[in-house]
């Protein structure tokens, strides 16, 4: 609507967005979602919500919570083993689905995690920002219980990343604390709007998640004929673990086409899936190019 554009989000939108976005994740209270201009602010501001604490990272994953942590003065330390966190840990992160291997942690690890944590004041932060695919793996539904915070991100799932949206789904009195450092205003009136309109299509999410099915078994069979085994990912997107991974991302760089390589790791590279036929086919042809 034209009038998003010309007036302040008033707080019954806020309070309509809320109550979508917890009918969507299985929230079981609206009051446990605190909307925010993307789930990157989240995970900037977290470290703020805490004294200086022993902060352990599940790890390699996405690069920005090791970083906020460390920004705001905190003891951090990255994990490669969920079974083999500090005792003495106050907060731990799990990126679940993870990024950019798509390792999963199973549910009841991360519930076992959350009480162990809470016991004595601490935090399990799980950061869902890929997990509209895998919505049986999501801890949502848990939100309420203490020391339990769950990120969603919108621009993932959606493919509207420029909307600048997403949301923390925690206790009360952490989202509380959340809406006073964000300020009367957290999200603009367009995204607002948008959100509201596609968290509440299920048309659209049944038919996306078999479309990302069907493009997902396509680009498997298109890294495959090019060499390139798959070792993890998520409905959307494809880990590869290869020697070659450096030559592969420089060739397809060649041809216009950018994947995500990692230079702390030399090996790895990321694929998302082509937007739409024209893109595969541009795929296809380079990895052909590179025989």
């Amino acid at each position: 609507p034209v009038s998003v554009w010309h007036r302040l989000p008033d707080i019954g939108a806020i309070s309509t967005l809320r109550q979508t976005a917890a009918k969507r994740y299985g929230v079981r209270d609206p009051a446990f979602v605190s909307p925010a201009p993307g789930s990157q602010s989240l995970i900037q501001l977290l470290p703020r919500l805490r004294d200086k604490s022993n902060i352990v990272v599940l790890s390699p994953t996405y690069s920005e919570h090791a970083v906020a942590w460390r920004a705001e003065g905190h003891d951090v330390a990255e994990i490669s083993d969920i079974a083999s966190f500090p005792s003495h840990a106050d907060v731990v992160v799990v990126t679940n689905p993870n990024n950019p291997d798509g390792r999963m942690v199973p549910c009841s690890t991360l519930r076992d995690l959350a009480g162990e944590l809470a016991a004595r004041g601490g935090w399990l932060i799980v950061d869902e920002a890929f997990a509209d695919t895998q919505p049986e793996a999501s801890l949502a539904g848990d939100v309420g219980r203490q020391g339990l915070i769950v990120l969603r991100s919108f621009g993932k799932f959606y493919g509207l990343a420029g909307l600048r949206l997403g949301f923390a789904l925690a206790p009360k009195r952490i989202g509380e604390e959340i809406s006073v450092k964000l300020g009367p205003w957290p999200v603009a009136g367009p995204a607002i709007a948008i959100a509201g309109e596609a968290l509440a299509d299920e048309t659209w999410h049944t038919e996306t998640r078999l479309h990302l099915a069907e493009a997902i078994k396509r680009l498997d069979n298109l890294l495959g004929r090019a060499g390139l085994a798959v070792s993890g990912g998520t409905p959307l997107f494809r880990f590869v673990n290869d020697p070659r991974s450096a030559s592969v991302f420089e060739a397809l760089g060649r041809s216009g086409i950018l994947v995500r390589h990692f230079t702390e790791q030399q090996n790895w590279l990321r694929f998302g899936i082509p937007e739409d036929e024209a893109a595969f086919l541009r795929l296809a042809r380079a990895f052909d190019r590179m025989d």
